[in-house]
């Protein structure tokens, strides 16, 4: 390596790159295509560029960081970073120079393009059967004659009203029920968790309670906040996994917490942080916007903002404690670090759990900030790398209710694969990596403002049309400049492989097609690396002054991808002894964007009818929602953890062989007939 430069890393955007030593974080970051707020123009007064220099050996990378890596603390820096914060790495971006190699993590706050984080809610039907319901009851007041207990009053009243018998009460809850006896004049709301705990009084009559259905992703959160009462999806608030510092996959994460000695408490209180700047987000939403006071001339001081509600908007004005349910799902080993519990043996052959059952917690053992007598449901694993996300998936989408045999691909940085129908159903996970999510790729980033969202490639001029997030207009019907093109994301990267195959860029077995290129402008050996590229978007369409290109490395690392996906179905629809597919599903949020066509182009899954394949969009999610609002489906999730059965693809003796095939595009050797008249003969045909 260049000793005048060193390794700046990015996250949560997973950019990467050497840049001179002696540059600020913030140049660093324009030089690496990383937005970070600088609204003042780097004078130092706006405090809006705060980011986090990461401390220890980062093995995923290769590097080491420290916040000794940066230049000294600056008297500027005080004004906006206290000493706890300081203690933490945090640094204005600004201000800090790069001195040698560092991790930074840009909080959400400081990221100028805001990630895009697809998982909205579906429309699905759910039984409306949630965990906490609310009854209203009417007590008489304790006298002399009659002095039983406040407790024993109210289980006495809800055994007459509603037939509810046996109840018993948490302790933070029975502290608040004297009070709320005698404000409520002897009337009170009560919150009853599983018809069996009271966790929560009100006084008086309350119609709405509220809940929180998350989706624990490794790259990204998503959490739909619920009315747990009309079922309605108040919100869907989201966010990067702020574990991404420590690695994109998995693997990378546990052996984090192997090499480093406080590794998983670290990455446990990261994901607890997140999760409470999520349930703060969901709650700040539900108050009108704040807008900042004009000061007077010559006025200083704080800045001080009110409320400026929208007309005829009625806010909720909720708060922590109004939230009285949680329902979570995440792939085994990010369950395990959120819960503390040792991931190391997740990642060792046979992949064995600590746990598989469903569990119950009280949120506030955990440090999850909402009602303290309310629980946190975390739904069962199937298995090491087959998580309660795909028990989310499952009680979704139902297969086991169908006679057809459906294949559902849950596609993010770990592939998750189910297969059949009521009468079986089996599982898998393939080692996707990061590269399908931006990571490992030369300009690949994640979903944001200047991502490049979707590609098209004229099979004859080899010319690039393409979208980038953030703009409506193609590239075709806009001046170059207009575009502000910065990297290519998920949904583009699925588009590329199919459009670079497809318009003859790169034969079949995925080597750029130089015959075809030989007089393109588009296709170019790199001179400082002497890697093949071809060149998606110009430096006069970019914002970061650089052509955006895909390499010969890159289209490795998809067709890796790809590959994984590809033989971990095939081999799946060979053990069911199945010759075709009835349904294939694409689920995660790629399965929101990805183009059903393309996808079979590059040969994600086996041939099939274009009509059978079907988007899903963010099914764990939506199963973690089923689960929140009708307690069947958390009995339902657990029957699916224990009856699917989970196959172990590295250990099949074709798995290798299978794998190696599928690299080619769409495949080595197995027909693709339903490409006729979508790809070219010519191209379809090569051996």
């Amino acid at each position: 390596m260049d000793s005048d430069k060193a390794v700046v890393i990015f996250q949560p955007s997973g950019r990467r790159g050497e840049v001179p030593r002696g540059v600020n974080l913030i140049e660093a970051s324009r030089l690496l295509g990383v937005d970070i707020e600088a609204l003042c123009g780097e004078k130092k007064v706006c405090g809006k560029c705060i980011v986090r220099v990461e401390e220890g050996h980062f093995e995923k990378y290769g590097i080491t960081s420290s916040m000794s890596h940066v230049s000294e603390w600056k008297e500027e820096e005080d004004k906006f970073i206290n000493a706890e914060r300081r203690e933490k790495g945090f640094r204005l971006g600004c201000v800090a120079k790069v001195e040698g190699d560092v991790l930074i993590f840009v909080p959400e706050e400081s990221r100028a393009g805001k990630q895009v984080v697809s998982k909205a809610a579906r429309d699905i039907h759910i039984d409306h059967d949630p965990a906490v319901k609310l009854y209203y009851v009417q007590v008489d007041p304790a006298t002399f004659e009659e002095p039983t207990g406040d407790f024993e009053r109210i289980c006495r009243g809800l055994e007459r009203d509603y037939g509810l018998s046996n109840l018993t009460i948490d302790i933070f809850a029975l502290r608040t029920l004297p009070t709320a006896l005698r404000e409520g004049n002897w009337n009170v709301t009560v919150s009853v968790w599983n018809d069996k705990e009271i966790v929560r009084v009100r006084p008086g009559k309350f119609d709405h309670a509220y809940g929180l259905a998350i989706d624990v992703g490794t790259t990204t959160v998503a959490a739909y906040f619920c009315d747990l009462t009309t079922m309605e999806v108040v919100d869907t608030v989201s966010m990067m996994n702020p574990q991404c510092k420590y690695g994109e996959d998995v693997m990378a994460r546990i052996t984090f917490h192997m090499t480093t000695d406080d590794g998983l408490k670290r990455m446990s209180d990261d994901i607890i942080e997140g999760l409470n700047d999520l349930i703060k987000q969901a709650l700040d939403n539900t108050y009108p916007p704040k807008k900042k006071v004009k000061k007077k001339k010559g006025e200083e001081g704080p800045d001080e903002f009110v409320e400026a509600p929208v007309a005829g908007k009625t806010y909720l004005r909720l708060t922590n404690d109004d939230i009285e349910d949680i329902t979570i799902g995440f792939n085994t080993a990010m369950h395990h670090i959120l819960l503390g519990l040792n991931p190391e043996f997740v990642g060792l052959a046979p992949f064995p759990p600590v746990i598989h059952h469903s569990m119950d917690i009280k949120a506030r053992d955990l440090g999850i900030n909402i009602n303290s007598s309310s629980y946190l449901f975390v739904l069962p694993n199937e298995a090491g790398f087959v998580g309660a996300d795909n028990v989310g998936v499952l009680i979704c989408e139902e297969p086991y209710k169908h006679d057809e045999n459906q294949l559902i691909i849950d596609i993010g940085t770990n592939g998750e694969l189910v297969l059949g129908n009521r009468h079986k159903l089996i599982s898998s996970s393939c080692a996707t990596g990061p590269a399908l999510e931006g990571a490992q790729l030369s300009f690949g980033m994640r979903a944001a403002p200047g991502a490049i969202e979707r590609i098209e490639i004229d099979p004859d001029t080899k010319d690039v049309n393409y979208k980038v997030i953030g703009r409506d207009a193609w590239r075709k019907f806009s001046e170059p400049k207009e575009m502000k093109a910065k990297g290519i994301c998920g949904s583009g990267i699925l588009d590329v492989l199919a459009e670079l195959y497809s318009s003859g860029v790169i034969l079949k077995s995925g080597i750029f097609n130089k015959k075809a290129l030989k007089d393109c402008p588009r296709f170019r050996i790199n001179p400082e690396n002497r890697q093949s590229e071809f060149v998606l978007a110009w430096a006069e369409e970019s914002s970061i002054d650089k052509d955006i290109v895909i390499t010969q490395k890159d289209v490795r690392q998809i067709q890796l991808a790809k590959g994984a996906l590809y033989a971990g179905c095939k081999l799946m629809v060979k053990r069911m002894g199945l010759k075709k597919l009835d349904k294939v599903k694409i689920a995660g949020a790629f399965g929101t964007h990805v183009d059903r066509t393309k996808a079979l182009v590059m040969g994600l899954f086996p041939d099939c009818e274009i009509d059978m394949i079907q988007s899903v969009g963010n099914a764990a999610g939506d199963g973690c929602r089923a689960a929140l609002l009708n307690v069947k489906k958390r009995v339902e999730a657990n029957w699916c953890s224990r009856n699917v059965e989970y196959v172990e693809l590295t250990v099949e003796p074709t798995f290798q062989q299978d794998f190696m095939e599928a690299m080619q595009l769409p495949h080595m050797t197995d027909p693709f007939p339903h490409l006729r008249g979508i790809v070219r003969d010519e191209i379809l045909d090569q051996k």
